[in-house]
């Protein structure tokens, strides 16, 4: 047996699916586990054996296990890193505090910008000068190094970042300096921004290498014990881990660059909703994925996901852009916000009830599960409202307390529990929509026509009301919906992009310069990407470049031929980008170009997704439940299906609740549900679905 494994760890539930083949379509089994927060390899260690003991499989049959985390993510937020120290250049200690010009509130009088992650005592300068072009302005003073070294090693020092002024353009000063601290501090991991984040603008370089050092022995010691773990039980074949950008790596990567792995989960559920989309032939899809910590929401045009090389985590003010430490790695662009299943709800000082960013988590999370939490959370809302079923939560491996529900709605206000609860819900929902909102217009970019795809454990719960918020009409429950990111993991492949600042005026630039700069870059990548793939497997190289016109603060990436690269080529290229972005060239001013990257990927790979014949019919229903809403003091009768029995071409009028293992999809009147072939639940407003048959692709 060939078998595929993936596993994504949230805050809350650890997602598990596996697949193996069959001659009518892949078979899945799926699994949500609680999460070991303290101890996180354990919760995939068990659910690895139950997942393959419900398959009557072999840990020895898996053929590839695909996994990613948030370990570092919440490592990050919560200051649960490495005690880290940053040697740069002297003079430029300070630039993690000043960052930028950018400020998220203008007229906030009591703004605060993100606390850098290392201590001012522990930002040591050293002495040296690269200039902007790559030349040497003063040499490395090596004895400041070595007496550093000394002072770090005393102190306690568990990872340090280099960053040096101009590193980007010319590496040896850092590339010396990690050489001395080997030597003198073999045991503490070192990250040099021209391995890093080789990019121009000192402050995101700055933070970027700043936190794969601060999370990077955290990364090590997991996959370590999580490898080892996995190699005791008897796997035969490497580990695989999911990046920001959708592509994979290896676990040697991700110990050495954990910082991309930041938004490993939220790409994997990105990866999900575009195989979806294609599948379906949709060219305008939003992607909405809600688990039990957080709410994600991404843009997909065309079934491909947008994509960006800077992101920000943890910021200070929501939805705010500038007020969050900003990494440059490549990442699919999507926005994330404290709401999910755990969010806990309170009062604030005004009398007004808020709902999240803080979670309840998996431990002791919400009330009702019966592990010692007390706060309200969105999950025990639900529960109260009657949109969850106690016995079959989590795949029935959680049972429900009503009662703590309850208890815990009654200690947040004096209104009536179901009241409450229902406040919470739109609360919630409002944010999201919010969220959506600001993230599709920053982008240019609308709503209205485009179709929600739906998945993790909370979204198909939420996602008809949210559709409805944003004024979409067609919103999509794919089957398992509830591991859609983890199913996503498996259908990525291994992919790694390679970027390197390089400041030139293109019309300067020499084209056997750039073509020697790609070749290096397509080189680095290929050693990266080649352990992750068999030895006969054939590679796709894509190379591109970050352009600009002269004086702009912002680039444009632009793609490059197969060819040797001309300057004439590259400027006719950027400027159909640029006129294409913002509606028309910029004539007679010159071009910059400010960096170069390549991509190598194995080939795409198409998500087998089984057809049928969809025959029209109406399912048995399984019994009929009372619902409440926030407005109505009286729940109304909602009919209660098993997703399983809702074949190929089945129709059902809302409302209704749809039951299955990982996730409960709540559809409300007003709304159609259809199950297409290929066992998608498609649901429509105020009219009955068509069918949508997968395209050719």
């Amino acid at each position: 047996m060939t078998l595929a494994i993936g596993i994504d760890i949230g805050g809350t539930f650890t997602d598990f699916v596996l697949e193996a083949p069959s001659l009518d379509g892949p078979r899945r089994h799926t699994l949500k586990l609680a999460t070991t927060p303290t101890q996180p390899e354990r919760a995939v260690l068990d659910g690895v054996r139950l997942l393959l003991a419900s398959a009557g499989a072999r840990i020895g049959d898996v053929s590839r296990l695909v996994h990613g985390t948030t370990l570092a993510t919440n490592a990050l937020i919560e200051r649960r890193g490495a005690r880290t120290a940053f040697l740069t250049t002297a003079g430029f200690r300070d630039v993690l505090v000043t960052g930028n010009e950018s400020r998220a509130a203008q007229y906030e009088l009591f703004y605060r910008k993100p606390t850098p992650l290392v201590p001012r005592r522990w930002r040591l300068p050293v002495g040296g000068r690269i200039g902007a072009q790559g030349q040497e302005l003063a040499p490395l003073d090596e004895a400041a190094v070595i007496a550093h070294a000394a002072e770090m090693r005393a102190g306690g020092i568990e990872s340090i970042a280099v960053g040096y002024l101009h590193a980007y353009a010319a590496p040896a000063h850092e590339r010396r300096t990690g050489e001395i601290l080997a030597d003198l501090l073999p045991d503490i991991p070192v990250s040099l921004s021209c391995e890093v984040s080789p990019e121009i603008r000192e402050y995101e370089r700055f933070c970027t290498t700043v936190a794969n050092a601060y999370v990077r022995p955290v990364m090590a010691a997991y996959l370590a014990r999580l490898q080892d773990g996995l190699r005791a039980q008897g796997l035969r074949v490497p580990v695989l881990l999911m990046l920001s950008s959708g592509g994979l790596a290896t676990v040697a990567t991700a110990m050495r660059f954990p910082v991309r792995l930041l938004e490993s989960g939220p790409a994997g559920g990105a990866v999900f909703a575009s195989r979806i989309a294609r599948h379906l032939g949709i060219e305008r899809a939003l992607a909405f994925d809600m688990g039990g910590t957080t709410a994600k929401l991404c843009l997909l045009d065309d079934g491909e996901p947008r994509r960006d090389s800077v992101f920000e985590v943890d910021r200070s003010y929501r939805f705010a852009k500038g007020s969050g430490m900003p990494v440059r790695v490549p990442v699919i662009e999507l926005v994330e916000i404290g709401a999910g299943g755990g969010s806990i709800a309170r009062v604030d000082p005004t009398g007004r009830l808020r709902v999240g960013p803080e979670s309840a988590g998996a431990e002791p999370g919400p009330a009702c599960f019966g592990r010692g939490g007390t706060q309200p959370t969105v999950t025990d809302a639900n529960l109260a409202l009657g949109r969850l079923d106690p016995e079959r939560f989590g795949g029935g491996r959680v049972h429900l307390d009503a009662a703590a529900a309850i208890a815990a709605l009654c200690r947040v206000s004096d209104a009536a529990p179901m009241r409450t609860a229902g406040i919470m819900i739109e609360v919630v929902e409002a944010a999201m929509a919010a969220a959506a909102r600001v993230h599709a217009a920053e982008r240019g970019a609308g709503l209205e026509d485009r179709v929600l795809i739906a998945f993790g454990g909370g979204a198909p719960l939420h996602a008809i009301r949210l559709a409805a918020l944003l004024g979409v009409r067609r919103v999509i429950v794919p089957p398992d919906a509830g591991v859609g990111s983890a199913l996503g993991f498996l259908w990525a492949t291994p992919s790694y992009q390679a970027v390197r600042g390089f400041p030139r005026r293109l019309e300067q630039v020499d084209s056997a310069d750039i073509a020697g700069v790609l070749d290096a870059l397509a080189d680095q990548a290929m050693r990266i990407v080649r352990p992750a793939l068999p030895a006969a497997t054939p590679c796709v190289v894509r190379r591109a470049a970050q352009l600009r016109y002269r004086g702009q603060g912002q680039d444009v990436t632009v793609p490059l031929s197969d060819d040797a690269p001309d300057a004439t080529d590259i400027a006719d290229r950027f400027v159909a980008a640029y006129q294409a972005l913002y509606g028309a060239p910029i004539p007679g001013v010159g071009i910059d170009v400010i960096a170069l990257s390549v991509t190598v990927s194995a080939p795409p790979t198409p998500a087998d997704l089984a057809v049928e014949p969809a025959v029209a019919h109406q399912p048995r229903q399984l019994r009929e439940r009372a619902v409440w809403s926030a407005d109505a003091p009286m729940p109304t009768r909602w009919g209660v299906f098993d997703r399983a029995q809702l074949g190929p071409g089945a129709c059902v009028t809302a409302p209704v609740l749809v039951l299955e293992a990982g996730t409960t999809t709540a559809v409300p009147a007003g709304w159609t549900l259809h199950v297409d072939g290929s066992g998608m639940m498609i649901i429509d407003r105020d009219a009955p679905a068509t069918v949508l048959t997968a395209s050719a692709a």
